[in-house]
């Protein structure tokens, strides 16, 4: 039998345990798959693009466990009633290829990018952050807080999102978990004096939401959004300051969908798992920007189902379904159907 949390069961366990426990422990499965980066296949992931928005297939594997999502990106979705992503993962034992473990990801993908973000902010902010800007108060935002008050202590959060209705959702959803939120009147007032500034808007455009003359010395900037073809969120000038370094997932894939999309070939950029292995340098200086590029790879996927798997084997938030045909005689899988009854009888 395969392993199957629904969306329902999902629910039930992050309440149960706790978002910011699992933000925290998602983001330490991710570090830990991060240290170990050469042992997984790589692949960009592969999209079917269209006027709607996006679907996507992300694989990977590390010799051991194979990991698929599967995950739309539609901006217009939330205007028509629905989910801007939705999403599915599976992981299957490499060794005889059967699906192991099935999982709803919508909400496994918010907790996951969240986990993410903290974990490079916690690698890359300056030690002493205690304020986050959030660019953007769609469905990510409260993870995102979340999951930088988990890693890295922050309850300060300031909000600006062209949607009023959003800011006092996000206010509305914060507060009460002992966030200091404050509601700003223009993306400036919400960056100015932030330790780290999270970008993490929806739109399919070249957007730019974070102008250059924003971003202050020491910042570290967490761009979410820019996530396919044509879709950014900064001042492309912020790439060319010479105070700026930039940190990616995976080469091949940010070139294509991430904020670097624009920039040469040759364009410089730090990988992560380099920095946690300590083949690369992180932070060098109290005044160094660092912009994590983040566009979501495979290998945070594949953390986040066994984390997820590890979790819930064994409790009541989990349930078991019938997903592979075996047949008593593994050649037989045409007598599983039994005898049948001839055509014309």
């Amino acid at each position: 039998m395969t392993l199957f949390v629904d969306v329902r069961n999902m629910v039930r366990w992050v309440v149960e345990a706790g978002p910011e426990r699992v933000i925290a422990g998602i983001a330490e499965y991710v570090e830990d798959d991060f240290r170990r980066w050469e042992s997984f296949d790589k692949t960009p992931r592969v999209g079917s693009h269209t006027p709607y928005g996006v679907i996507e297939l992300m694989p990977t594997s590390d010799g051991e466990t194979y990991a698929f999502k599967y995950v739309n990106g539609h901006p217009s979705n939330p205007a028509r009633g629905f989910q801007t992503v939705s999403a599915f993962g599976a992981l299957s034992d490499v060794s005889n290829g059967y699906p192991v473990f099935l999982a709803e990801m919508t909400l496994l993908t918010a907790l996951r990018t969240a986990a993410t973000s903290a974990m490079v902010a916690r690698l890359l902010a300056r030690p002493d952050s205690r304020r986050l800007a959030l660019i953007g108060a769609g469905s990510q935002s409260e993870f995102q807080a979340l999951g930088m008050r988990a890693l890295l202590g922050i309850r300060e959060v300031a909000v600006w999102d062209t949607d009023p209705d959003a800011m006092a959702k996000l206010a509305r959803n914060l507060t009460p978990l002992g966030f200091d939120v404050t509601v700003t009147s223009s993306g400036r007032e919400a960056v100015r004096g932030a330790d780290v500034v999270t970008t993490c808007t929806a739109d399919k455009a070249r957007a730019v939401v974070l102008p250059g003359e924003w971003v202050e010395p020491g910042v570290h900037l967490n761009a979410i959004g820019g996530d396919c073809p044509g879709k950014t969120e900064l001042d492309p000038s912020i790439l060319l300051r010479d105070d700026v370094t930039v940190f990616v997932e995976f080469p091949p894939q940010t070139r294509i969908e991430g904020e670097i999309q624009a920039m040469p070939a040759d364009f410089p950029v730090t990988e992560l798992w380099q920095v946690l292995t300590g083949r690369a340098p992180g932070r060098t200086s109290a005044g160094q920007v660092t912009l994590f590029d983040s566009v979501g790879f495979a290998i945070e996927d594949h953390s986040a189902l066994r984390y997820v798997r590890d979790q819930v084997r064994g409790t009541p938030w989990v349930d078991d379904v019938d997903l592979v045909a075996e047949p008593e005689d593994p050649k037989d899988l045409f007598g599983m159907l039994g005898a049948m009854t001839p055509i014309g009888s």
